[in-house]
């Protein structure tokens, strides 16, 4: 698989600039990826949120847990494509950041997904407002429909209690910082590409949503009713179609560019 990589590393390049998707990457061992703090020097960290989950599905923080779902490939492919299309250094490998450690003060920008399902202690709830509150990003993705939109905002709400939820237009700079995105549609989940629809649940139109600070900057980006980290993770799948890939690349390099800038 090793002989292979750079050709699909070259792919990635060449889909980028012509909308197609159509690389591939290995598995993964757990301590390969798994880091509670990088060591490596880099500008940038390509950093998951790990959370105690109310939906427990086996191992303690293991990853089984909703918090790892499609790691670390789609977070590995992600960062990938991060260093071959951006002047962002980044040569630390994947992140995992612990709310119950302050190593969170050293990352930027932290994704998080399945976010319906996370809880936090007041320890837990109070670090993660300081972070955002002190210049940290945070990206949540797949979650859908109407319930899992109030258990993640039940835990935002300890998170943030005093600012307001909007939906991003697409004249926000956060669309124009690194490619023009003026369209964006529903990201599937690939479990449902074959099915004909898009959403899950009662999740039917996609949410570009953000939370923003007293000065206008971007706290938290919301992804809600899709799920990017399978457009990641299953970029490399003929299966898969490259339009969902595509966005799903430029959102989250745009997302990163926006918070390493701001």
């Amino acid at each position: 698989m090793k002989l292979v990589r750079p050709l699909f590393i070259l792919t990635i390049l060449l889909s980028l600039a012509a909308g197609l998707f159509a690389f591939q990457f290995g598995g993964f061992r757990r301590q390969q990826y798994y880091y509670g703090g990088a060591n490596v020097p880099s500008e940038f960290y390509w950093s998951r949120l790990q959370y105690t989950s109310s939906y427990a599905n086996g191992g303690f923080r293991g990853y089984s847990q909703s918090w790892a779902r499609d790691f670390p490939k789609a977070d590995n492919d992600c960062l990938i494509v991060l260093r071959r299309l951006t002047r962002i250094n980044s040569p630390s490998p994947l992140n995992v950041v612990d709310l119950n450690s302050d190593h969170i003060f050293d990352y930027p920008w932290i994704y998080a997904v399945d976010v319906n399902t996370w809880t936090f202690t007041d320890e837990e709830a109070k670090r993660l407002h300081d972070y955002l509150y002190k210049g940290g990003f945070l990206m949540v993705d797949d979650f859908h429909g109407t319930d899992d939109w109030e258990h993640f905002m039940a835990g935002m709400r300890q998170v943030i209690p005093d600012r307001p939820v909007e939906d991003l237009q697409d004249a926000d700079e956060i669309y124009h910082v690194f490619y023009n995105i003026d369209e964006k549609f529903q990201i599937p989940s690939e479990v449902y590409v074959n099915t004909g629809r898009t959403y899950e649940k009662d999740g039917y139109v996609p949410k570009w949503r953000a939370i923003r600070n007293e000065h206008g900057r971007i706290m938290v980006a919301i992804c809600a009713n899709m799920h990017l980290g399978d457009a990641w993770e299953w970029a490399d799948s003929p299966e898969y179609p490259e339009k969902f890939s595509g966005l799903a690349f430029r959102i989250v390099l745009n997302y990163i560019t926006y918070a390493m800038t701001h």
